[in-house]
C-alpha cells in the first residue's frame, strides 16, 4: 500500500543538550540515517516535521501548528498534509529502526502501532490519514499525550496494536541523553 512518511525532528533535545537530528550515529547524522530508512519504503511523499533547515531542502518541511505541543503536533501537521492513505511516522532518535519493521506495519489498511511492556511506541508507527481529525481535536483540547491519542485511535478502530517481540525491542532504543550514545 502506498504511504506518505514523516521524520519527527523538531524536538527540543533538552536532555541531550544539542539537536539530536545532527548527532552522528555509526558515522552519519541521525536525520540522514532516518531519512534513508524512510526512503527505503518508497513513500509517495517524504516530510520532515521540524524547523526549516538548508540540509533538509530535498524534503517537504511541515511546521507544527502549536508550538511546544510535543510529537503529537508534528504527527497532526503531517496527517493534515498526508497525500496517501497511510502515514509512516519515525522519530529521529530511534537509529536502530529498520524499514523492514516499518513496512510490516503497513500491511493493514488501518494504521498499526507497536506495543511493548512499557506501552505503545507511537513514534515508529503507521497512522491512517483518517486520524487527522482526532489528532487536531487532541491538540485543541491541550491533550498532547501520544499514548492517549493512540488509545483513542484504537478505540475508534483506526489503529491496530502490534505486539513487539523480544528480538524487535532493540529497534526502539532511543537516544535521549549523551550517555545513550
Amino acid at each position: 500500500m502506498r504511504c506518505s512518511a514523516v521524520l519527527l525532528a523538531g524536538g527540543k533535545s533538552s536532555r541531550m543538550g544539542r539537536d539530536k537530528a545532527f548527532l552522528e550515529f555509526e558515522g552519519e547524522p541521525l536525520w540522514q540515517r532516518q531519512i534513508q530508512t524512510l526512503r527505503e519504503l518508497s513513500p509517495k511523499q517524504l516530510m520532515i516535521s521540524g524547523p526549516s533547515r538548508e540540509e533538509w531542502d530535498e524534503c517537504e518541511i511541515v511546521a507544527d501548528e502549536i508550538a511546544d505541543a510535543g510529537p503529537l503536533a508534528g504527527v497532526a501537521a503531517a496527517l493534515q498534509k498526508c497525500t496517501a492513505p497511510l502515514l509512516v511516522v519515525l522519530a529521529v532518535d530511534l537509529p536502530r529502526m529498520t524499514s523492514d519493521f516499518l513496512r510490516s506495519l503497513c500491511r493493514d489498511a488501518r494504521g498499526a502501532v507497536p506495543s511493548g511492556p512499557a506501552g505503545f511506541e507511537p513514534l515508529a508507527a503507521v497512522y491512517p490519514a483518517a486520524c487527522a481529525p482526532l489528532a487536531a481535536q487532541a491538540l485543541r483540547s491541550n491533550d498532547f499525550s501520544m499514548q492517549g491519542f493512540v488509545r483513542r485511535a484504537i478505540e475508534r478502530e483506526l489503529l491496530v496494536k502490534r505486539i513487539i517481540d523480544e528480538a524487535e525491542s532493540r529497534l526502539f532504543a532511543n537516544l535521549n541523553t549523551p550517555a545513550d550514545l
